[in-house]
């Protein structure tokens, strides 16, 4: 019951966070780094993705869960940078207007991915994956 609270709220949320992309997308601007090109397109395309990943946390059958809360933990590590970025060149947006709040931002990205982990039961396929590489990779098809 917890996990399923949790990956509802977080489809809410990455639904919430991609329309908001699209209503206030200067919010949005702001953290997208100076040297990346066109940042109206960057806002528009990751709000439509955060949409469109919402709506997959909420509808996907419990077989595709673990492969989206992987997508969703993806887009999380994606978007770091713009974060970073955000902090570093001390620009202002949704009320991030110190440097300590944007830090605090920088510190709570992490648990993002891990909810998105969690909440989708994508764990395991991400240990599976990992003990399978140090177990010396994939193994080879014939």
């Amino acid at each position: 019951m917890l996990r399923t609270t949790a990956r509802l709220l977080l489809g809410a949320f990455l639904l919430t966070a991609g329309v908001a992309h699209l209503l206030v997308p200067a919010e949005f601007g702001a953290q997208v780094p100076p040297f990346l090109p066109a940042p109206g397109v960057i806002v528009l395309v990751s709000g439509l993705v955060e949409i469109a990943l919402g709506a997959a946390v909420l509808v996907a059958p419990a077989r595709l869960r673990p492969a989206t809360g992987l997508i969703v933990a993806a887009l999380f590590v994606l978007v770091f940078p713009g974060n970073v970025s955000q902090y570093l060149t001390g620009t202002a947006a949704f009320g991030l207007d110190t440097d300590g709040a944007r830090a605090l931002r920088l510190v709570f990205q992490p648990m993002l991915v891990a909810w998105a982990l969690w909440a989708c039961a994508s764990w395991p396929v991400l240990r599976g994956w990992w003990l399978g590489r140090r177990r010396g990779g994939a193994r080879q098809r014939s």
